[in-house]
């Protein structure tokens, strides 16, 4: 069995080493003891790929029986424990000796990359009620074709009220398990078919709630979103099975699109839940 060789990855100083060392490039911590089976079948897996020239990110060794304490602080309930600190703060974990492969596929899935960080920093903007600011930072990360999926499904629930075919196309295809996200995925689909919908007003269902209903969807394409809010709830109100339930589905895929905590979310959402009842 190949010897494990820890001396160019032990940890002098956990603050300076790990902590400090973690805002400029990632680092890996093996939590690993001299006794643990395991853990001598998964260090030397661990070493050499922090050898490979590629690697993005450094190794740093805590024996445990030596620091048991930041084994304490950091929750090592089983070794080898691996920790991935980024800036600071453990970005993703895992226990046990894992194979090659599967570390492989773990390190893609958490390494940090510019595209993750501008992602990242695209959903704190739509947070903040910045959408034009998170829309051009999706347009780039879409355009380099990287981490698409999550980046489509959110441009797509910016663009689908001034570009609905454009919108569906993006989400088309995309393989997302978020539930927020597999929501603005079926939003943009509900607001797409309305837009669709107003462009053949032969195809909008007869009834007394009508009127408002198209009053409900011109204020869509318009992006007054109070005005269509409004307009919505009150065919609700008066007959929520008219096109399919489709006021109600729509005030779900707005108050979806904009954001929980936008304005209009907080003023229509209490008077949006009463109408359903």
């Amino acid at each position: 069995m190949a010897t494990q060789d820890t001396t160019s990855f032990e940890i002098s100083s956990f603050e300076t080493d790990v902590l400090q060392a973690s805002h400029d490039q990632p680092v890996l911590v093996d939590f690993w003891a001299p006794w643990c089976g395991p853990c001598r079948t998964l260090g030397p897996v661990l070493e050499r790929l922090a050898r490979e020239p590629e690697t993005s990110w450094t190794l740093a060794k805590v024996n445990t029986d030596e620091h048991s304490q930041l084994a304490q602080q950091y929750n090592v309930r089983g070794i080898p424990a691996v920790k991935l600190f980024v800036d600071g703060q453990v970005e993703a974990e895992f226990t046990g000796a894992l194979p090659e492969h599967q570390i492989r596929t773990w390190l893609d899935e958490h390494l940090p990359t510019e595209d993750k960080k501008a992602l990242a920093q695209a959903k704190a903007l739509l947070e903040k009620g910045q959408r034009s600011e998170a829309r051009e930072i999706l347009e780039t990360i879409v355009a380099d074709e990287a981490e698409t999926d999550e980046a489509e499904t959110l441009l797509a629930g910016l663009v689908v009220f001034t570009a609905p075919d454009r919108a569906e196309a993006l989400v088309e295809g995309t393989d997302v398990a978020d539930p927020d996200l597999l929501q603005t995925k079926e939003a943009v689909g509900i607001i797409a078919r309305l837009l669709r919908l107003y462009q053949t007003p032969d195809d909008i269902p007869a009834g007394d709630v009508q009127l408002t209903y198209v009053q409900a969807i011109e204020a869509l394409t318009r992006q007054d979103f109070d005005a269509a809010l409004e307009r919505f709830i009150e065919v609700v109100r008066q007959d929520r099975s008219y096109d399919d339930d489709g006021a109600r589905k729509a005030c779900v895929a707005l108050f979806t699109l904009l954001g929980r905590e936008h304005p209009l979310t907080k003023k229509h959402r209490r008077a949006f839940d009463t109408s359903l009842y």
